[in-house]
């Protein structure tokens, strides 16, 4: 299966990629030959360098609080750094089945927590000589284009190298998400907290909390791109630059303000925000867990082939704490279902999509309201109101800019059998007048650059062509 970078742009049009790279149609499927243009590895580099940056600045912050003997900040910042740096080293030596490699000097970084790094190295040595010399593919992708309103069912030869490079960003993708979660996150809330309570600011701190910022926004960026990627996995998923700028204004402005709303309730009632934390944790952490008991399922047999029951609990139970610090912080874009096979649901659920922003912008009004009711003098200097309605502005936009990615740069939207203007209307609607009937045609604003009521099977012609879809490792690792 073809990988998608979360930070490349637009790929070229199909008729454009013909003209240079060789295209024939063949039963009405569309062959491109495009093995010699490979992406270079923009999201490996990022990652790469995201993970290095905190951990240096962390290290250096590590240093001052050491000089200045503040034993508890020195012993947060130190397990925000290490335990996502270990978490990643194993998630990397796991997707790439290094254990079973004769690999010393490879694990050997790893024990050094440098794995990002040398992967890196592997991918750019990968990218710079691939296209040098001819070589055969070893697989074929294939995929729906959506372009124009047509579907076009399409074949790509996938070489050796283009498949390495796709292993690789495949596992940095999903690094991305555990250095942004289970580090950035509570790294930056930590800071902040620290810096309210010290009452000044240092430079070192302060980079690193914009650090952690850009790493959780990219993480969280890396989701929705994955969210779509699983969900959509049979067609090819083009992402304009107005949908990467949305969904960085839609996650950034989500999760300063989470982050914000979290760190003023807890200088208040500091006691309160661990319950707070730990409610939200289990709460996400066994909810897909309840709905596996509810539906009677059974373990999917294919995380990994030589893993046994509990070992498969046990990647399960990691792949859900994961989830959960996610939900904690910003709307994952997917739900699980630990008796799939792939372990993500891939039905849109609209309902929790609502109820969840509903939940989340009523907690965040409520930890902001218990604040300023018992803020501390500190705040004297602090237009402490304007504070309270620039905090519920900005997560209004953000719900604003997630509305407006839906409705006009999903990459899908086309797809979907209903869209937000549908859901408003039906709201705001619902007791003036019946619905659409079925079979009625839609409003002009409707069906004007939106959605468009779609079957929910694919057509039998486009299925057909789809039958022999590949079993090589890159559809497992891309819907793993």
């Amino acid at each position: 299966m073809e990988d998608h970078d979360p930070i490349e742009m637009e790929t070229p049009d199909v008729a454009e990629q013909s003209e240079h790279d060789g295209a024939s149609m063949e039963n009405g499927v569309m062959l491109v030959v495009n093995h010699s243009r490979i992406k270079p590895p923009f999201s490996v580099v990022l990652a790469t360098l995201l993970y290095c940056a905190e951990f240096i600045t962390a290290s250096v912050m590590c240093s001052m609080y050491h000089k200045t003997e503040d034993t508890i900040w020195l012993g947060f910042t130190i397990s925000f750094v290490l335990v996502p740096a270990v978490l990643i080293q194993m998630a990397l030596t796991f997707f790439h089945r290094d254990l079973g490699r004769d690999r010393p000097l490879v694990l050997f970084l790893h024990l050094l927590l440098l794995g990002p790094v040398v992967r890196c190295l592997e991918a750019l040595v990968v990218y710079y000589k691939a296209g040098k010399k001819e070589e055969p593919y070893v697989t074929i992708s294939r995929k729906i284009g959506l372009k124009r309103g047509q579907d076009m069912p399409m074949e790509w030869e996938i070489g050796h190298s283009e498949r390495k490079l796709a292993a690789h960003r495949n596992a940095f993708k999903r690094t991305a998400l555990i250095q942004a979660f289970l580090g950035s996150t509570p790294q930056l809330t930590m800071q902040l907290y620290a810096t309210i309570q010290e009452k000044y600011f240092l430079p070192t701190r302060v980079a690193l909390m914009v650090i952690t910022l850009i790493s959780i926004t990219y993480g969280a960026l890396v989701c929705s791109v994955l969210a779509i990627q699983i969900r959509y996995d049979n067609y090819k998923v083009r992402l304009r630059p107005g949908a990467y700028v949305c969904m960085i204004v839609w996650r950034g402005l989500e999760i300063a303000t989470r982050v914000t709303s979290l760190v003023l309730f807890s200088t208040a009632l500091t006691h309160w925000v661990i319950p707070v934390g730990l409610v939200n944790l289990l709460f996400f952490f066994f909810l897909p867990w309840a709905e596996f008991w509810a539906r009677k399922g059974t373990l999917p047999e294919n995380v990994e082939k030589n893993f046994s029951k509990l070992g498969t609990t046990v990647v399960l139970c990691m792949f859900t704490l994961l989830y959960a610090c996610i939900n904690v912080f910003c709307w994952s874009a997917v739900q699980l279902d630990l008796s799939h096979r792939e372990l993500i649901e891939k039905k849109q659920r609209w309902d929790r999509l609502a109820v969840y922003y509903a939940a989340r912008f009523a907690e965040n009004c409520l930890l902001i309201g218990l604040w300023y009711v018992h803020k501390s003098d500190f705040y004297e200097y602090v237009c402490a109101p304007m504070l309270v309605v620039q905090l519920v502005v900005c997560y209004g936009m953000a719900v604003l800019f997630m509305l407006l990615f839906y409705q006009y740069f999903h990459p899908c939207k086309r797809l979907f059998k209903h869209n937000v203007h549908d859901c408003l209307h039906c709201v705001c609607f619902k007791g003036r007048g019946r619905g659409r009937r079925p079979g009625e045609p839609r409003n002009s604003y409707s069906t004007n650059a939106t959605m468009v009521l779609v079957p929910d099977e694919l057509p039998p012609d486009i299925t057909s062509r789809l039958d022999n879809r590949e079993t090589d490792i890159l559809d497992t690792m891309e819907a793993a």
